[in-house]
């Protein structure tokens, strides 16, 4: 008995001693969680002064292209980035892993990935270098007049794109496609070659196998690749009937010779430089041309509309929600015009947070025009976004993904194009909602949103396989025109081969900017219009006096309180809570995509049925791969991926 007492006593002493060394880890992972907390706080207001320095470098560069302010940008960005690392290496000492309060476990792991800073300086420099590089070819690209070949001074934005959306010469538009690839594509290959290099070795050093993984994890869902493919599948259908019925009128208007009743539909024929929208065809493939066209430039002109007005209307739209005006500082120091004193600057319209939770800016090369009275509503959308997750830790201050900010700005502006918001604003009159002008409204919102989507798609699938090494630099043009025909049915206009690059004569391809976000928010903003619209009133599914399509949210305070709660958020939460905070769904859907579109999809239905036009297209007879290259692709890694996300 004796014996079983003194056993008893020993195990109750271990246990004690176990239960006294277990008290002890408790207290002090709170006193590690209380110091972590605390320099959080610090990281947060430093790392707020480093954020700014590198956007004031990175806007005086862009608004003014000069050596000195590239010079100054590159010293700026390699002070910076000895800076992060500094301090990453002080968060890295923190066991944040083990900490239980989940916002600062939140805040902790998103600095753990401590970016570009992660290389040797050297290594970074070539980066930024090759970035800038890119960035200046784009800017400065010009290309000759094919009227006036003495005439050489065309930018890509206006002249290029006014060419693009006036001339209906089958030739000009091929001249100026060409020139404008080779100016701004082909001469930036290897510069992007050596950004490819450097990017995948900071992707390494800070976890991943490659940038696209890196991309990818920003969407914190473990298949997100299979979510774009399966979304990309529920809307495929309705961008094969609009490209069934586009490629018809193409070629009645310019002929079986140039546009052939099955196959890809050549890329300068489409209205646009980069064939990603295809507006510009409306006006000859209008469904009911009889119908008055809904376009108010003129209005906007005869108006006296100037930048500034159209500012201002901007601005009234959100306050009309209860949401934020701008502030002080940002009429002061954004660009909404471009400069006359002949300096380069990057035209591509783009918001900006400074960082210090006062200072704002658009930078924009405003022309009065419908399409920048829409666009100036999506870039205030990105400013309202900042105001309302302004007072949030630096780093939260960001979209729940990378497509939350890009919708934003869309879904103002899916209320502010309808004819009902326009008549509202006066620079419509009034006429009926017949059923033939709805079908008109939504080809021409069509023509924008649903033909965008296989471009916004592949780019970035195009971006994920040379980041992976599945396209190498030997197949770089082969591989992104492999991925334009498939998906998106278009060809280019002559041969192609590896001497060109034509991925980067698109802007965010120079310019380093992740585009799924765009692929993304063209889906999502569906979501949220029709949740605000439910919310506002203005929508009733099966009513037509309420369609979704004609739905403006204008003046109301519900829409604008349920967006401006999701606004707050930032990037504070997985985007699912963002998601369910304003629709009551976890998920990204195109269910709301398909419902806005419906009448139209069966419209074309009809009308393809009719004219007995072919859906889908055969294979290109224009070459952009050699045989060598077609050969190796059949049991290439890059086939299989793109069976499996391309749906080819």
């Amino acid at each position: 008995m004796f014996k079983v007492l003194v056993e008893l006593a020993l195990v109750g002493a271990i246990a004690s001693v176990f239960i006294v060394a277990a008290q002890g880890r408790a207290a002090e992972r709170v006193a590690e969680e209380a110091s972590g907390r605390e320099y959080m706080r610090n990281l947060d207001e430093l790392m707020s002064k480093v954020k700014n320095k590198a956007t004031i470098a990175a806007w005086d560069y862009e608004s003014n292209i000069t050596a000195y302010n590239e010079e100054r940008m590159l010293q700026v960005s390699l002070e910076v980035a000895e800076e992060e690392k500094e301090y990453w290496k002080e968060t890295m000492t923190y066991l944040w892993r083990e900490f239980e309060d989940p916002d600062l476990k939140r805040m902790f792991e998103k600095y753990a990935i401590l970016g570009t800073a992660a290389l040797p300086e050297d290594l970074n420099q070539r980066l930024i270098q090759a970035i800038s590089n890119m960035q200046s070819t784009y800017a400065k690209a010009t290309i000759c007049d094919y009227k006036d070949p003495s005439k050489c001074n065309l930018y890509v934005e206006p002249e290029i794109t006014n060419i693009f959306a006036q001339s209906e010469d089958p030739e000009e538009l091929k001249h100026t496609w060409l020139e404008w690839h080779k100016a701004a594509g082909a001469a930036s290959k290897n510069n992007f070659t050596e950004y490819v290099n450097m990017y995948n070795e900071a992707a390494k050093l800070n976890g991943f196998d490659s940038v696209a993984e890196w991309w990818l994890s920003t969407y914190e869902e473990p298949d997100s690749e299979k979510q774009f493919a399966d979304l990309w599948e529920q809307v495929k259908p309705l961008y094969q009937q609009i490209h069934a019925y586009v490629r018809r009128h193409l070629r009645l208007k310019y002929g079986e010779d140039a546009v052939s009743a099955k196959g890809p539909i050549p890329a300068h024929l489409l209205g646009n430089i980069w064939a990603q929208t295809w507006n510009n065809v409306e006006k000859f493939t209008r469904p009911y041309p009889e119908k008055p066209d809904v376009d108010v430039t003129a209005a906007l002109v005869s108006q006296n509309y100037t930048a500034l007005k159209i500012f201002k209307t901007a601005e009234e739209f959100f306050k009309s929600l209860n949401l934020s005006g701008m502030p002080d500082l940002f009429w002061e120091r954004s660009i909404i015009e471009k400069p006359d004193d002949g300096r380069d600057m990057v035209c591509h319209a783009s918001a900006w947070d400074f960082f210090d939770g006062e200072d704002f800016r658009i930078k924009q090369c405003t022309t009065i025009t419908n399409a920048f009275f829409k666009t100036t509503h999506h870039e205030m959308g990105h400013i309202q976004y900042y105001l309302q997750y302004k007072d949030l830790p630096v780093i939260y201050r960001a979209g729940a993904n990378p497509g939350f900010h890009e919708a934003v700005g869309d879904v103002i502006s899916l209320s502010v194009s309808t004819p009902k918001h326009l008549r509202v604003m006066g620079l419509l009159e009034d006429g009926p909602d017949d059923l033939e002008s709805n079908i008109n409204q939504l080809y021409k919102m069509g023509l924008d949103k649903i033909v965008f989507l296989p471009f916004a798609y592949l780019l970035d699938l195009f971006r994920y396989g040379v980041f992976r090494g599945t396209t190498s630099v030997n197949d770089y043009n082969c591989h992104f025109w492999q991925l334009r025909e498939t998906l998106q049915g278009v060809e280019p206009p002559a041969t192609r081969t590896e001497n060109d690059f034509d991925a980067a004569a698109k802007y965010h391809v120079s310019a380093d900017v992740e585009y799924m976000r765009y692929y993304i928010s063209y889906i999502i903003q569906f979501q949220f219009h029709r949740s605000l619209c439910q919310l506002a009133g203005e929508y009733v599914p099966g009513d037509s006096n309420k369609l979704l399509s004609n739905c403006d949210i204008y003046r109301s305070t519900e829409a604008g309180n349920a967006l401006g709660k999701m606004l707050q958020l930032g990037s504070s939460k997985p985007w699912p809570d963002a998601m369910e905070a304003i629709t009551g769904q976890r998920k990204m859907d195109a269910s709301g995509v398909l419902e806005y579109f419906e009448p139209l999809y069966e419209w074309l239905k009809a009308e393809n049925e009719r004219s007995g036009e072919y859906i889908g297209w055969e294979p290109s007879t224009v070459q952009y791969c050699t045989e060598e290259q077609r050969s190796i692709m059949e049991n290439s890694e890059f086939r299989k991926r793109l069976v499996k996300y391309g749906g080819a």
